[in-house]
């Protein structure tokens, strides 16, 4: 698969790996050698190309800067102990792309440029995977659009770029949260469900104000309302509510691989799993009557990340030790493990390239 489609590969003369501290890797901070970059143009994609990581030249007048055709993902290899690379689930990850594509009038990519290139990227780069416990080769796909022209319509031209950054944990500690009922991400009819750079761009300003509050991250509300929870502002929201995990789910919101694989894990495993509108008042009721046992982020950044505190009008609930909640360990252990290829993988998540 890797050497299914003609990839013009030019590799670095320089390689940057012997300078790269694997124990202190900070969360996208180091880029790796080299990058792939495939070109749209006059209705077809031409040239897909391997080249060393470096600047692009871009127009001023580059429509992207000036209309926001911007969209992203992000995903994650693995070096298992016999030294193979997996990457996780990046189909998953190909299917939201081409999903943010469509929605902002974006080509689509096809699949032998996106899943292909990649494996042929990684491959290349499989010793900037980190071997380092608990950290991974974090893999950046965007596509923006190009035409060096003003005037508000769909770009003529865009490029599809695949970056890659050695990473360790994104977040090192439980999150304190604060649930957002003034500003706004996403609203119906909206683009929510995409992962454009917009929403993360005017998320910048809330959780900064949050954070000098005392909290890492917020809780988004509806847009309409703010009476129902969404998500956070880098990962999916996921909660244990008896013996019932409860994710929300609506098209406001990113619909995260990581978040689809631990709802999928737990009805595997025999959980109730639920994908549904969840109220602020039923999640702060729940916390206080010692029904919501569990809270915590997923994303591929964020992995699962447990939620120690929900702050809301003032008020601050604390939820249970994040040591001692069940599900919670138990599905962050098994990923992991699946993930390094310590166990079977009995779903074919891990797609490996050698």
């Amino acid at each position: 698969m890797v050497d299914s489609i003609n990839i013009q590969v030019e590799q670095s003369p320089d390689s940057r790996l012997s300078q790269v501290d694997f124990n202190n890797l900070k969360f996208g901070q180091i880029l790796s050698d080299h990058m792939l970059v495939a070109s749209y143009d006059k209705g077809s994609w031409q040239s897909v190309r391997i080249l060393p990581y470096g600047n692009l030249p871009l127009s001023p007048a580059t429509s992207a800067l000036h209309y926001g055709q911007a969209i992203f993902e992000g995903i994650k290899a693995y070096k298992f102990e016999d030294d193979r690379v997996s990457i996780f689930r990046p189909d998953k990850n190909y299917e939201r792309f081409n999903k943010s594509a469509v929605r902002l009038e974006m080509p689509e990519v096809p699949e032998e440029i996106f899943i292909d290139g990649l494996a042929k990227l990684i491959d290349l780069d499989r010793n900037w995977v980190p071997s380092t416990p608990g950290a991974s080769l974090y893999i950046r796909p965007f596509m923006f659009g190009t035409e060096a022209a003003l005037g508000v319509h769909p770009s003529a031209s865009y490029q599809f770029i695949i970056i890659t950054s050695p990473v360790g944990a994104y977040y090192n500690k439980p999150l304190r949260v604060k649930v957002e009922i003034e500003y706004t991400r996403a609203a119906e009819g909206g683009v929510g469900f995409s992962k454009n750079a917009g929403n993360y761009a005017l998320s910048l300003y809330p959780t900064r104000i949050a954070q000098q509050e005392g909290y890492d991250q917020l809780i988004w509300t509806d847009a309409k309302e703010h009476k129902y929870v969404e998500e956070a502002g880098t990962a999916n929201l996921v909660f244990k509510v008896g013996d019932t995990l409860i994710t929300p789910s609506a098209e406001t919101i990113l619909h995260g691989v990581t978040r689809r694989s631990i709802i999928e894990l737990a009805r595997h495993w025999g959980y109730k799993a639920e994908e549904r509108k969840v109220t602020v008042q039923e999640l702060l009721e729940g916390i206080e009557n010692g029904t919501v046992t569990e809270a915590f982020a997923a994303g591929t950044a964020a992995t699962l990340t447990p939620i120690s505190v929900i702050g809301f009008d003032g008020k601050d609930y604390t939820l249970p030790d994040p040591d001692n909640r069940e599900f919670s360990n138990r599905v962050l252990a098994y990923l992991s493990d699946l993930r390094y290829g310590r166990i079977e993988d009995p779903f074919g998540w891990n797609y490996v390239i050698g």
